[in-house]
């Protein structure tokens, strides 16, 4: 089966202080770091209501990652693994999923803490975080058969 393209258009951008490879942490909640999400003037309206919400899942589209990657060893970790099993940015389709704390909105601009993306990267889509919704039943990483 051969399945269409999927088109995607950026609600906004990151502005952030990672300019270069290296500089963004492995992780957005490892980080204080404050960074903007600029939302482009047509889809503003959708940011209404949005400043009663503490957290967000940011979705970017890392537009620097390598779309080659099929495999690669985690930090911590010795052997390589299939990027459906981890976190890394360089995959087919480089979706980054985030939780941010939502600082404030101001004129379309949201001032984020933990966003772990690039100055410039394009933002795809902002959801709320919903812990009724968003939290597993039970904690555990992993099924104890594959661990």
């Amino acid at each position: 089966m051969t399945l269409p393209p999927v088109e995607l258009n950026p609600v906004g951008y990151v502005s952030s202080s990672y300019k270069v490879k290296g500089a963004a942490p492995r992780q957005g909640r490892f980080s204080d770091t404050i960074s903007e999400i600029v939302i482009e003037e047509r889809y503003q309206p959708a940011l209404w209501q949005i400043e009663g919400r503490k957290h967000l899942w940011v979705l970017c589209w890392f537009d620097r990652a390598d779309r080659t990657v099929l495999r690669a060893v985690p930090p911590g970790a010795e052997c390589e693994k299939g990027v459906f099993a981890i976190r890394s940015p360089d995959r087919p389709n480089p979706v980054s999923l985030c939780m941010v704390d939502l600082l404030s909105v101001h004129d379309g601009v949201l001032e984020v803490r933990g966003l772990d993306a690039f100055d410039g990267t394009p933002v795809i889509d902002i959801k709320p975080y919903s812990p009724e919704i968003d939290c597993a039943r039970r904690p555990s990483l992993f099924t104890s058969s594959r661990q």
